[in-house]
């Protein structure tokens, strides 16, 4: 009769109990459930009373101090992990039970009867007594004895689903594999949709509260990223519910993740081709069976997931590996089609302010993806239509700029958010240095039309000034410059109006290069522009000079601004093969009636200050034997380097300001 008067009596703790378990019983309790759990397997009577007994723990545990929760946190923590490992009792009724359980400790019910004596613990008590014992580990590891139970699984999930907001927690199940085991389980059979929505959520909450490259690093087989792929297309085909447009947009923010790291078989999976044809099929109008059956609603999650498969282009435009796809799915067109004015805003396509945002993401992300596939960009007339666009940009048509996006930011009631990302992708291809697209651009008298823009814009900038169109200018200057560079032909056609236009900036208020808002970058691309579209031709020098650009050149080097002298000294060294560049510069007067000579004595001095230069009392250099020679060199090594890498000395003869000092001094004379 011993196993009949072991239940009765387990039948009377629990009836003790079913108000609250003390702190100080809790380590007695916890004993008595491994003795039931042991006897389970052999007698399934146990089970019953096992399953009361963990309903216990469900109940806010009982203290009589306030010192309670500190005195007896060991034990209890011990006794709250041990429930991840009763999961190994084979019983499905326990498991689901150590599951409730454990969702109980986020929503706690106090029992109708209090303990004489005795206070329920904090709410979080038990939450934070799961963290310390490391519940959540063990159940993410339980998740393998559950694999072919779908309603214990499920159970398992709702757990870890409550568990995962605390980032503790969500480190020890990363710990446990989990991110990899749960993303398998994405496309398990299952009616509810319950296992794909608790799935997700958990890898969300991974992703966000654990090491994102650790959860990224366990995603990354091509078992996982099928799985993804799998549900993704479920979803995207037989998903009707709002909630499964919302959920199949949850896993295109994970794939995006993915994407970023070039170690996940993206390509190898066929996912990538899926996510550029789903990008593009609309706008190519061309039938592709990946995507067959699939219409676009234009709903607003519908909107968010073209904003996401945009930024997947704009990641895998990363990846050189993806080039080939890119090119083959139509990606050049399908972005080049939004380089036009919207001719059609609202119902049933994308409303007016939707449009916008799509056309400016799409824009910007042409910046990434021109550059890749150049041959696309050209054979597609890109820089015709960025310059007809441009010119839009510029007109007088009644536009308003919505300004209700990232890429928005700055154009409410304008068109300066479509010129800026514009420029933009004209900057990223410029920089290329391809005589193929540079030419093209020039042959379409791409540089007069960008100093129509930058006057445009400088104009603006009187009326109100902001980093957007302080942007715009610096991008304008450095695609001239680019354009500009070794071509004296285009020197020339820069020279007619654009010496007109750069002059505004050398007359900039010093105080505004503090003011953060990009003056400071505006000025340097200026300042390039005037070293590459002016210098080297002499009709566009002596213009320069004559609008008194050498005085504004030496009043920006009077204010002695490290980053500037640099570049201004370079380009009065490269000015002074002009005859007029030493009689202006001799003839210019700063503050206190300040000589030119004078000014670049001051420069060499602080130079050789701040490079630890020695002189004695008397102004002569100490060492006679390396006169030039710094503090830095004198303890700097000997260090072997490639013969195609310049050397510390060629360095800094480059950087420093002494050679520039020295070639002027060679130009102007040592006298007066």
């Amino acid at each position: 009769d011993l196993e009949k008067e072991q239940l009765k009596t387990l039948k009377k703790v629990v009836k003790h109990f079913e108000n609250g378990v003390p702190l100080k019983n809790v380590a007695q309790i916890t004993k008595i459930l491994n003795l039931c759990a042991e006897k389970v397997s052999e007698q399934e009577a146990f089970t019953e009373p096992l399953c009361e007994l963990i309903k216990l723990f469900g109940l806010p545990f009982q203290k009589k101090k306030s010192s309670d929760e500190v005195n007896y946190s060991v034990e209890v923590s011990q006794s709250i992990a041990q429930l991840g490992y009763l999961m190994r009792v084979p019983s499905s009724q326990v498991k689901i039970q150590i599951c409730k359980c454990i969702v109980s400790f986020y929503n706690m019910e106090l029992p109708g009867k209090l303990l004489s004596g005795y206070q329920p613990t904090s709410a979080d008590y038990k939450i934070q007594m799961a963290e310390v014992g490391g519940l959540a580990e063990t159940l993410a590891l339980s998740l393998a004895l559950v694999e072919n139970q779908l309603t214990e699984k499920l159970w398992v999930l709702k757990a870890l689903q409550h568990l995962s907001i605390s980032g503790i927690n969500c480190r020890l199940m990363v710990k446990a594999q989990a991110a990899s085991r749960l993303c398998l389980y994405l496309n398990g059979a299952d009616p509810s949709g319950q296992l794909v929505f608790r799935s997700s959520d958990i890898l969300w909450n991974l992703l966000e509260n654990a090491s994102k490259e650790e959860v990224v690093h366990q995603l990354r087989s091509l078992e996982c990223v099928h799985a993804l792929k799998e549900v993704f297309v479920e979803l995207l085909m037989r998903g009707f519910r709002h909630c499964d447009h919302q959920l199949r947009n949850d896993l295109l923010v994970i794939a995006t993740l993915l994407a970023e790291n070039p170690a996940v078989p993206m390509i190898e999976s066929g996912f990538a081709k899926l996510l550029i044809v789903l990008a593009t099929f609309t706008e190519v109008k061309l039938s592709n069976p990946l995507v067959k059956g699939f219409k676009l609603t234009y709903s607003y999650e519908d909107f968010e997931m073209k904003k996401l498969l945009f930024n997947v282009i704009r990641i895998l435009s990363k990846d050189p590996s993806a080039a080939q796809l890119l090119s083959e799915n139509h990606v050049m067109p399908a972005l080049l089609y939004y380089v036009k004015l919207n001719q059609k805003p609202g119902f049933p396509d994308w409303s007016a302010a939707q449009y916008e945002e799509l056309q400016l993401h799409a824009i910007a992300v042409l910046a990434s993806v021109a550059p890749v596939l150049v041959d696309k960009y050209l054979s597609c007339q890109a820089n015709t239509l960025l310059l007809v666009f441009l010119e839009w940009c510029m007109g007088q048509d009644p536009f308003f700029g919505q300004d209700n996006s990232f890429h928005g930011t700055g154009g409410r009631g304008n068109n300066l958010a479509q010129m800026r990302y514009s420029l933009g992708v004209l900057r990223s291809v410029v920089a290329l240095d391809d005589d193929a697209v540079n030419i093209n651009l020039c042959d379409q008298g791409a540089i007069s039309q960008l100093l129509d823009i930058l006057k445009y814009a400088a104009n603006k900038s009187k009326e109100k000034e902001g980093t957007i169109l302080l942007e715009i200018q610096a991008d304008i200057l450095f695609i001239l410059s680019v354009l500009c560079e070794n071509d004296v032909h285009r020197k020339e056609l820069f020279s007619c109006e654009g010496i007109g236009v750069l002059i505004p900036f050398f007359k900039m208020d010093p105080t505004k290069l503090y003011s953060g808002l990009g003056h400071n970058r505006l000025l340097l691309s200026a300042l390039d522009c005037l070293w590459s579209c002016v210098i080297g031709c002499y009709t566009a020098e002596d213009c320069f000079i004559e609008k008194q650009g050498i005085f504004l050149l030496l009043d920006l080097l009077a204010l002695k601004e490290k980053n500037l002298c640099n570049i201004i000294l370079g380009i009065l060294v490269d000015f002074s093969d002009n005859p007029k560049t030493t009689l202006h510069m001799s003839i210019w007067r700063g503050k206190r009636d300040q000589t030119a000579a004078n000014l670049l004595i001051q420069l060499w001095r602080q130079e050789e200050l701040d490079l630890g230069v020695r002189r004695d009392q008397y102004g002569k250099i100490v060492d006679i034997k390396r006169p030039i020679a710094t503090s830095f060199q004198k303890r700097q090594k000997v260090i072997p380097v490639p013969a195609n890498c310049p050397s510390f000395a060629i360095m800094e003869i480059s950087e420093s300001i002494r050679a520039k000092v020295y070639s002027l001094f060679c130009k102007l004379g040592k006298t007066n």
